[in-house]
């Protein structure tokens, strides 16, 4: 047996909060591992009136439990992974040019959970598409070489919760000194595994 691919053509939905002509920010939101967009985007309300938020959804949908009921996305899994990868980017790529977002000052990448990684691996591949990144209770994708992040870490910052289940104790500590030594702002708030719109919007100064 030998394994073989097959580009194709592929639909993926994302959604818009705001007013896309009038807006002085622009942010895209990419959700965590078992989210919908459209949900995603409750956690950032309210939203500032100079802000239009895109919400991209991740490519891969299925069954949270079984095989009906409710429905959640995914970014990628271990399978294939280097295609996903690549899928990634090219859907983030399009996202960008068909909001044409190069008109905005100031275009912020938002990476929760999951979404973290995939933001990471666009943001520091990509030149100038946006001009921030955001990294939301993540862990860094191994395939990026850190030492690469330092000319490019100035407009970077890393949230986390107090409370995080997913980042306790040591792991918690390590992720902090990670982040900050490749020259990340690191923010720690009250708070779990979820986006805190108060903290978001005062530390991007919106």
């Amino acid at each position: 047996m030998r394994e073989e691919g097959i580009k194709v053509e592929q639909h993926g939905r994302f959604f818009v909060v705001g007013d896309v002509e009038h807006a002085e920010v622009v942010v895209v939101a990419l959700h965590g591992y078992g989210q919908l967009a459209r949900f995603f985007g409750r956690h950032f309300s309210p939203i500032p009136s100079k802000v239009v938020l895109v919400l991209p959804e991740g490519l891969h949908r299925f069954y949270l439990n079984g095989s009906s009921g409710r429905v959640g996305a995914s970014w990628m899994t271990k399978e294939a992974r280097e295609w996903d990868i690549k899928d990634n980017h090219n859907y983030i790529k399009c996202l960008v040019e068909q909001v044409k977002l190069k008109r905005f000052n100031r275009r912020i990448l938002v990476g929760f959970s999951q979404g973290g990684a995939t933001a990471a691996r666009y943001f520091f591949n990509t030149s100038n598409d946006f001009t921030e990144l955001v990294l939301w209770g993540c862990v860094f994708p191994p395939d990026i070489d850190p030492s690469f992040t330092w000319t490019n870490a100035g407009n970077c910052k890393f949230f986390i919760g107090t409370e995080d289940p997913f980042f306790q104790d040591e792991q918690k500590e390590n992720a902090l000194s990670f982040y900050a030594n490749q020259g990340f702002e690191v923010i720690q708030y009250k708070g779990g595994h979820a986006v805190n719109s108060v903290e978001l919007w005062k530390s991007l100064g919106i």
